[in-house]
């Protein structure tokens, strides 16, 4: 049984954050969607709250799950949760997004215990503009990345947020590096979520300049239908996907996902906070699996298009 919402969408991927707080502080964040300005550490979910979410949604059909932040490896308990969601029936991938400067000391752990693939955010391989966008050391996610392949996870995919005059002129560079390290490179359109417009206007650079080029220089052109009808460009020896989260509309329309934040709120939009639904509450206050799938059928039943009417 897989659900499809009022608009016929199928609920297909579960993202689920971890955690709110992040060991980096990049200004373009847009953490999930979440109200940056609410701290409340006892509201973050313990393991067997996550696993316990995790199973309701798989008994519904949601076959992908993936963990995110905040920086999901800041958890202590990373691997049972990776173990405990991993080993449940239904489940055909379980995946992570990190900023990758923790992952290398336990990257075969992490896959030993179920995890089978990793997006790491990258936006530069110069080492100074990382500092200034992030805070952190360039030396640890490159060494995040490398062990992440030769743990095998797989893909391992850099999420390459484009700015504009920061990172923009070094697209082809990071192509390089991808396919040195066997990575993926996925080119991203700065979003406007949890960021200023002024700094939205000063930075957001459209990608249909790279996209014509990649589109000449790709020996074949493909598209992932349930990921938001984005196109991978098969260049030799590397793939490149392009996220045109905003501009494009079959962004919205070939949506497959819904989320639970970091505080236990089933969250149907990336875009909205306002039609949220508390699940945490109801398991800490001893609801029964049919109450919890009561509440995934309403998520899903307010999932709606963003930008249907744009």
């Amino acid at each position: 049984m897989v659900l499809t919402d009022p608009y016929g969408r199928p609920l297909l991927n579960l993202r689920i954050a971890l955690t709110k707080p992040c060991n980096l502080h990049c200004s373009y964040c847009h953490g999930e969607g979440e109200d940056k300005n609410i701290e409340n550490p006892t509201r973050e979910m313990t393991c067997e709250e996550i696993i316990r979410i995790a199973k309701i949604a798989t008994s519904l059909g949601i076959s992908r799950i993936k963990l995110t932040g905040g920086e999901p490896l800041l958890r202590k308990d990373i691997l049972q949760i990776v173990k405990g969601i991993a080993s449940l029936q239904g489940l055909e991938e379980l995946s992570m997004t990190t900023n990758g400067t923790l992952i290398a000391p336990i990257a075969k752990e992490l896959h030993a215990n179920g995890l089978k693939r990793v997006n790491i955010s990258l936006p530069t391989i110069d080492g100074e503009t990382y500092c200034k966008l992030t805070g952190g050391r360039l030396d640890d996610v490159l060494e995040g990345v490398k062990a992440a392949v030769e743990a095998g996870l797989n893909p391992v995919k850099l999420n390459m947020l484009i700015l504009r005059d920061v990172n923009d002129h070094q697209i082809f560079e990071m192509i390089d590096f991808a396919r040195e390290t066997g990575a993926i490179l996925q080119l991203i359109e700065l979003e406007p979520i949890n960021i200023s417009w002024e700094y939205y206007s000063a930075y957001y650079k459209p990608l249909d300049e790279y996209e014509e080029m990649l589109k000449q220089k790709a020996l074949k052109v493909e598209n992932r239908r349930f990921m938001q009808n984005r196109r991978i460009y098969h260049l030799p020896n590397v793939k490149v996907e392009v996220v045109h989260p905003i501009e494009n509309t079959d962004f919205c329309q070939n949506c497959t996902r819904l989320r639970v934040t970091s505080d236990g709120k089933l969250k149907p939009c990336l875009m909205r906070n306002d039609n949220t639904i508390d699940i945490l509450t109801p398991i800490r206050k001893g609801a029964k699996d049919e109450e919890l799938i009561a509440l995934f059928k309403l998520a899903n039943q307010r999932r709606q298009p963003y930008n249907k009417n744009k």
